[in-house]
């Protein structure tokens, strides 16, 4: 091994490049894509399932400095220790296998999109934190990243999407409007991509005697729909909750109505064994954050229990997506260690990406990507210095298992859709 390790330093001399070589002594040259400013893009495919690659990046003779993760004990560039602690690896990390079984389809999985929001970063309660606003000249970078999501969730191969809240930074009709225009070019809203409400899509006064305007409502649902729903897609049921049914200031607790609850409920019970993704905006638990966390950063408690409870009685269930903590995080609980609990991070800001679900008939694979057009990476990298700098500790997701996973579960019952994209391989 040392010799292997002496022998891949030797050759890592050089230009912009991106180095890789597998434990067999495969080596793999990767050509580095230049972005405008001091970004670069590298992306691997054709990698071997359950190999370990050792890897280097280097400029102009110098290697890399990777995104340190030291305030949540966390590893962001691999699935191992190996370099670990250097300024520059090697590093390495170990593809999984991917699921059981046939592919069947992919969906992505995104949240937080904010459009109309005009500066990113900015917390309710702490002043001292300033926030990133896009530069003069440049789109909106809300609408930048939508249209990279809508883009990349193309070139990922994704046959649907479902969009977990706050789809709008305060719920203002032409937002959400835009928003949906935005969406439309994935497909048909309630059959090619499903979105439910987050509290920045609450309603809204709009007159001085207390009248409430539904801009979510109206814009995605026609005005006259309840903002939850359950589909059947091919033996897949979709259950989409609005976890912020109440009255509020968007700031408290998320909390679905006593109807929505013992409907969601009923819906398990009569199709208990059906494989079901359940997607809303507020988490059922936040564990592990970097941040203080508040009662305002998850599902109202005793409302979470009970739907931990119902998904104990329901082996179908097998995922649970939200979004709202603008972070990565994978949990799994005692009470139903059936279901992955899914945090995704925000569309909006960086790592600005989604989570593609791929469907097999033994399992299933989760994979972050990040949206890769150049306006989008410059805003992803301009964004990362939110919080002070400590925006990627909280969001990129702690461990690769926070972005990428595999998960058995009998999905044999789901029946692909008629018309498949191309899917492109995984990037793990």
């Amino acid at each position: 091994m040392d010799g292997f390790l002496a022998e891949l330093r030797r050759v890592l001399a050089g230009w912009r490049h991106f180095f890789l070589v597998s434990c067999s002594g495969q080596p793999y040259w990767v050509p580095v894509r230049k972005l405008r400013g001091p970004s670069h893009y590298v992306e691997l495919t054709d990698l071997e399932p359950g190999q370990i690659y050792y890897y280097q990046a280097r400029s102009r003779g110098s290697a890399a400095t990777p995104t340190p993760l030291h305030l949540v004990k966390g590893n962001a560039v691999g699935t191992s220790l190996h370099g670990f602690g250097s300024r520059g690896g090697p590093y390495s990390f170990t593809t999984p296998q991917p699921p059981p079984g046939r592919h069947l389809l992919s969906i992505a999985l995104c949240n937080d999109l904010h459009l109309g929001e005009t500066t990113a970063g900015l917390v309710a309660g702490v002043p001292l934190l300033r926030g990133v606003s896009q530069r003069l000249g440049l789109a909106p970078y809300p609408e930048i990243m939508g249209r990279a999501l809508v883009d990349e969730a193309h070139r990922r191969g994704a046959h649907r999407l479902l969009a977990a809240g706050d789809i709008s930074a305060g719920g203002a009709p032409r937002d959400l409007t835009e928003a949906k225009r935005i969406l439309d070019g994935f497909g048909t809203h309630g059959q090619d991509y499903f979105a439910v409400r987050g509290n920045h899509d609450r309603p809204r006064p709009h007159n001085s005697h207390g009248g409430f305007g539904d801009g979510f409502r109206d814009g995605f649902l026609g005005g006259d729909r309840p903002a939850y729903f359950a589909r059947d897609l091919g033996g897949l049921r979709i259950v989409g909750l609005d976890t912020y049914e109440k009255r509020g200031n968007g700031g408290d607790a998320g909390g679905l109505s006593p109807d929505q609850l013992s409907w969601f409920r009923a819906q398990l019970r009569e199709h208990k064994e059906q494989p079901t993704v359940v997607f809303g905006h507020h988490p059922l638990t936040v564990r592990n954050s970097l941040f203080p966390v508040m009662s305002g950063q998850r599902l109202n408690r005793r409302q979470a229990r009970t739907i931990l409870d119902s998904y104990a009685a329901a082996p179908g269930v097998f995922l649970h997506h939200a979004g709202h903590t603008h972070r990565n995080k994978r949990t799994v609980l005692p009470q139903a260690r059936h279901v992955t609990l899914q945090e995704v991070s925000a569309v909006k800001e960086y790592p600005g990406g989604f989570c593609l679900l791929r469907i097999h008939t033994g399992g299933y694979a989760l994979n972050y990507y990040k949206t890769s057009s150049g306006p989008a990476r410059e805003w992803s990298e301009r964004s990362r210095h939110v919080a002070a700098g400590l925006w990627p500790q909280h969001a990129l997701g702690r461990s690769v298992c926070d972005r990428n996973s595999v998960a058995a579960h009998d999905l044999s019952g789901i029946t692909p859709p008629a018309s498949r994209p191309t899917d492109s391989l995984p990037v793990h």
